[in-house]
């Protein structure tokens, strides 16, 4: 198939842009022509106010450019990752002058929710869910901290819904789980052009024992060091078990807002047992997750996934996470982890310990358990084989 990749870069690099390069170059080694189409929010820095949003509901530049590049190469399919802000819905409009089927990847709840997370002041916030223009993201300045372009997204997302953009001109949506499948539909989307086909990891590093390192035993923080991904929680938890857990390490893997103030939390409050260890490589991370005794993911908000916890399985990892949308449908509590409530420190302190001093063949039994639910659900080639059916299946009924 020829297939068109489109996908809009972040400013600060994350999962979506990995899903996209990942599955582009995995298509590739599977044979089929890939023509992608990226841009970066770099290329706004001279658009006004007023150009960037209009460019943000629809962009005629990004139609004809499309427009030539779908006639001149053939494609069969359009995919599309993130649109916001330049490539914008008027790819889906090119698309279909073109007669080509469009998938769009619901990555996030951007299409319900202006900042895309249902997040607000440190907790799950639906106030604009179901509603036709989300007034309660304008006020709260819930894009960017501007009410600006908190309105321009607001009225991207409202224009497109009134004019019908969401459901004549998406063939087909992807979401990453049944929950988020769920809220869609709650949302308005119609439930028969969306299929679930979670992420996956792309590379399988093997299983490890667990086993700690050279300091002993350690567990993980994996992910964007910022408020909704609960970093100061898992702070809060190490302060905790200090006393009780002193021989239990935490790593933390990334970077983000709040990496200095973290760094300063765990200064003033003496925490010798957490490490900062910065970005990095997929494979670095791997390696280092085979031996945790577990991921820690103390997320606050409605994960669309949580492909952190996909790549501890790989490696035989349990995970401890929320109980919370998507993250307590991943981790099955009890078999492949524990489920925490959200934001609660006694609790996760509690499912911590018990981790830390399960008998070993409970703990073991919990490994092998992580490790089949990635051979399951997370490996590649029946990912890829998910994806080109999708593919195949619009193509074939256009």
């Amino acid at each position: 198939m020829n297939i068109a990749i489109l996908h809009n870069y972040y400013q600060h690099r994350g999962g979506e842009d990995t899903v996209f390069e990942a599955e582009a170059r995995l298509l590739a080694e599977r044979g089929h022509r890939i023509i992608p189409y990226a841009l970066c929010n770099d290329d706004v820095q001279n658009y006004s106010a007023l150009q960037l949003a209009r460019a943000t509901v629809y962009n005629p530049a990004t139609y004809t450019a499309l427009q030539h590049l779908f006639r001149s190469e053939s494609v069969d399919v359009v995919h599309c990752h993130n649109t916001l802000p330049l490539i914008s819905p008027s790819a889906y409009f090119a698309a279909n002058d073109a007669g080509i089927p469009v998938v769009q990847t619901l990555h996030n709840y951007r299409l319900l929710c202006p900042n895309a997370l249902f997040f607000r002041n440190g907790g799950v916030c639906e106030d604009c869910l179901g509603k036709t223009f989300a007034f309660p993201a304008v006020q709260h300045k819930c894009y960017r901290g501007s009410r600006t372009a908190s309105l321009a997204v607001a009225g991207m997302t409202a224009f497109h819904r009134m004019i019908g953009t969401w459901d004549k001109r998406v063939t087909r949506y992807i979401a990453l789980t049944e929950f988020a499948k769920a809220k869609f539909i709650e949302g308005g989307l119609n439930a028969e052009a969306i299929v679930v086909k979670p992420n996956f990891v792309e590379m399988d590093a093997g299983v490890g024992k667990g086993s700690g390192n050279e300091q002993g035993m350690y567990a993980v923080y994996l992910g964007r060091l910022s408020p909704e991904k609960g970093i100061m929680t898992a702070l809060a938890t190490w302060k905790e078990l200090y006393a009780s857990q002193p021989q239990l390490q935490l790593l933390v893997i990334g970077e983000g807002p709040l990496e200095q103030e973290a760094k300063d939390y765990c200064s003033a409050q003496g925490l010798d047992t957490v490490s900062f260890l910065g970005r990095k490589t997929l494979q670095e991370a791997l390696e280092i997750l085979k031996e945790a005794r577990f991921l820690l993911f103390p997320s606050l908000l409605y994960e669309t996934f949580g492909k952190a916890m996909i790549e501890a399985f790989a490696c035989g990892t349990p995970v401890i996470a929320s109980r919370l949308g998507a993250l307590a449908e991943v981790v099955e509590h009890g078999k492949t982890g524990f489920h925490v409530e959200v934001g609660n420190i006694a609790d996760i302190v509690q499912r911590t310990r018990e981790m830390a001093t399960l008998p070993d063949a409970k703990y073991q039994q919990m490994r092998h358990a992580a490790r089949m639910e990635y051979e399951a659900k997370y490996m590649v080639e029946a990912n890829m084989r998910c994806l080109e059916g999708i593919y195949a299946e619009i193509i074939n009924k256009k």
